[in-house]
């Protein structure tokens, strides 16, 4: 029984040193399996940004070549005659882009003065419905003439002569 349970320890020691050098050996191969997928992931994000930005870059190339084109085309061609009696065209083009630059300061006045007079005159009044709508119509008007103002100091309206 002795012998038994002496050659049961030693057998028991010997598996359990060795499933702990698998589990680790495993463990770090998995680890480094994980590491290296990340890597090519890391690699994956990068060619695909890469692709993304020579794209943009060939639309924004594309988008001023047709530009140049139209402005070409829509350009008066002007001649002058040369000494030798021989006409010289001169194109002259001008391409200006202008983006749109969202919403003007006075349609923004007209929504935030609506808006606030309508909840002004909502909680002034005593017929909510009544105060509502004359201080929406008075907050839009003050919104639009303060926004009015602005848009002419931004260049974005002329100025009244």
């Amino acid at each position: 029984m002795k012998k038994m349970f002496a050659v049961l320890g030693i057998a028991l020691a010997f598996t359990a040193c060795s499933n702990a050098k698998k589990e680790e050996a495993i463990k770090l191969a998995t680890i480094k399996a994980v590491k290296d997928s990340m890597r090519l992931d890391s690699f994956k994000k990068a060619d695909v940004a890469e692709k993304q930005q020579a794209a943009k870059i060939q639309e924004e190339k594309r988008v001023l070549m047709l530009a140049s084109a139209k402005a070409a085309e829509n350009a008066p061609a002007a001649t002058m005659a040369s000494p030798g009696g021989q006409s010289v065209e001169h194109h002259t083009t001008t391409t200006t882009v202008k983006k749109k630059k969202g919403w003007s300061s006075a349609a923004l006045g007209t929504v935030i003065g609506a808006g606030a007079g309508g909840l002004g005159g909502a909680l002034i009044d005593k017929k909510k419905g009544r105060g509502a709508l004359i201080g929406g119509v008075a907050g839009a008007g003050a919104g639009y003439l303060i926004g009015r103002g602005q848009d002419r100091k931004s260049g974005r309206v002329q100025p009244r002569n």
